[in-house]
């Protein structure tokens, strides 16, 4: 049994469709809840198992919004290349973490990612989609849990 929870979402999402497909993976992967910040959520057709109807989604104005809620003693965890980030593959998922990504085209503000208590690069080539990041890293802190 895995312990603690983890909740994954966005801060300025830049495609409704993109949304979709996050959440649904993050059912897939058994989020305890999904966010988004600066941008409300619609229904999108790329989330087939409307998520919506099994986990809570919260929509928080901008970050400052979003710090007001975060649970104590829960880790934020940004999804973002760049220096002072650790690779994915040596990342120790804390037990209580919200995972925060960015829009691909602009990432996740400075003055939000200073805020963050860690930052996790996936190493490619170029930016991902972030439906892609966000699955990838779910599936690493699933993977890593059962070690």
């Amino acid at each position: 049994m895995i312990r603690g929870y983890f909740g994954i979402g966005i801060i300025g999402g830049k495609t409704p469709e993109n949304l979709g497909m996050l959440f649904r993976s993050a059912k897939a992967f058994e989020a305890n809840f999904i966010f988004t910040i600066g941008c409300r959520y619609r229904r999108q057709l790329s989330d087939t198992t409307n998520s919506l109807n099994h986990i809570p989604l919260f929509e928080y104005e901008d970050f400052e919004d979003f710090t007001k809620h975060v649970p104590s003693n829960c880790m934020v965890v940004a999804i973002e290349s760049g220096t002072g980030s650790v690779e994915i593959r040596s990342f120790l998922h804390p037990e209580r973490a919200i995972y925060l990504l960015g829009a691909e085209d602009t990432g996740i503000p400075p003055d939000a990612l200073i805020n963050c208590d860690h930052i996790v690069e996936i190493p490619t080539m170029h930016c991902l989609n972030v439906a892609v990041a966000g699955s990838i890293l779910m599936f690493d802190r699933k993977n890593k849990s059962k070690n």
